[in-house]
């Protein structure tokens, strides 16, 4: 499905409410399978989250994600500790081509049982569940957040929970910070000091928990991303959102200031608001090191508004559903942006003019449809494939209907 995309809408004033995490989601299905006293409330209906649901039922056989990267890694640490399991973890053909070796290799050494099935350091994986007794694992810093957590959420379930040493600069450490407050939410100890995170074996948790699912930061970034394209005093409120939130992309509220824009907290809702204009001679200037899921849209709004924008600590966007920078450089470039891409970098020059009816691919890419579909503020732009937002955000493309964005399918 394509959709066109138009918006002669200035000045917006409504509600949205925005369903529960995925990162918080998948994470908290973990813990449940390990400790089923535990309940969920505000799961994310995306479909990364529904496929994390039934890989964690599947016993013995193949345990296929599709594109859902965060799956891959966390069922793989998973699956190596249950016992008695044996399955296949597979996926789309992207997801063939993601790297995942530095999990394996760690999980290795705690002994686990993992055999590559096609291309050595890549899924498919065997995996044979067992009762891992070793506790001690090293593993580079700089690493996807993913591989980290993924061995954190099965580490209260191991005999001797685990010792993990990160060795270098570490990245994504809200995302480490997420993982471990969810963990003590349910009752685990850990400890994270310096460059060593330890957690404490927890047989059971003593009586039912609940966690409670905050809605998803990344999810609202492309709200941010229109209220700064729109006029002065425009005001979006979303539900459901806390002050000291997990996630680390709650950065925006700090971020978005820079584009003019303010976001108030008054119980479980944020109020974003234009307060005031963006000079043309602005440029943005940010290390996203840890908060790396938001460059798209950053990218975007600054380019909407036609200002320059210099992002940094891109190293994981690399290895995403697509390689972002190079699909962020191909998509802008279409629209008539100056930029320039390292492996880690960002840079976009400002610019006064976008090319109308630009239709933007997507390349399996939920973040990219979502990023760019602010810009219909701007001019008219086709979004290409448009169904892959359902990855996170299923209700996307009806939450845009009501702030009153035309939507024509091609």
């Amino acid at each position: 499905m394509n959709l066109h995309l138009h918006s002669s809408v200035t000045k917006l004033i409504e509600n949205i409410e925005i369903t529960g995490s995925k990162s918080e989601s998948n994470r908290a299905l973990l813990l449940q399978a390990l400790y089923p006293a535990l309940h969920i409330e505000n799961i994310s209906n995306s479909d990364d989250s529904e496929v994390m649901q039934k890989g964690l039922k599947i016993l013995n056989g193949e345990v296929d994600i599709h594109h859902a990267g965060t799956a891959m890694r966390f069922l793989t640490t998973f699956f190596a500790t249950q016992e008695g399991r044996e399955v296949v973890l597979t996926g789309s053909q992207r997801m063939k081509e993601r790297p995942i070796r530095i999990l394996v290799d760690a999980l290795k050494q705690l002994n686990a049982s993992i055999e590559y099935t096609d291309n050595d350091g890549y899924p498919p994986l065997k995996i044979v569940g067992k009762n891992l007794s070793a506790n001690k694992v090293t593993m580079a810093a700089n690493v996807s957040s993913q591989y980290i957590s993924s061995i954190l959420l099965s580490a209260p379930f191991l005999q001797n929970g685990i010792i993990l040493e990160l060795e270098g600069k570490i990245t994504s450490v809200p995302y480490i910070n997420m993982t471990l407050g969810l963990l003590s939410q349910i009752g685990v100890t850990s400890t994270f000091e310096g460059n060593v995170i330890k957690v404490e074996p927890i047989a059971d948790i003593e009586k039912a928990k609940t966690i409670v699912v905050e809605s998803d930061w990344s999810s609202a970034s492309y709200f941010y991303s229109i209220i700064a394209l729109c006029d002065v005093g425009s005001t979006i409120k979303l539900s459901s959102y806390k002050k000291d939130s997990l996630q680390g992309d709650s950065v925006l509220t700090e971020i978005y200031k820079d584009f003019g824009v303010a976001t108030t907290f008054e119980d479980n809702t944020i109020s974003i608001t234009k307060e005031r204009a963006v000079a043309r001679d602005t440029s943005i200037q940010i290390d996203l090191s840890n908060a790396p899921d938001i460059a798209q849209t950053i990218a975007v709004t600054s380019f909407g508004l036609g200002i320059a924008c210099d992002l940094s600590g891109l190293h994981t966007l690399k290895i995403k559903e697509t390689d972002r920078l190079e699909a962020l450089k191909a998509e802008l470039g279409k629209l008539g942006a100056e930029i320039e891409v390292t492996d880690k970098e960002l840079h976009l020059k400002p610019s006064d003019y976008i090319n109308p009816d630009i239709a933007i691919d997507t390349y399996n890419d939920h973040r990219m449809a979502m990023a760019f579909a602010p810009l219909a503020l701007k001019t008219s732009i086709i979004i290409n494939d448009a169904e892959v937002v359902s990855k996170s955000y299923p209700d996307f493309w009806n939450d845009m209907k009501k702030l009153h964005f035309n939507l024509k399918e091609l």
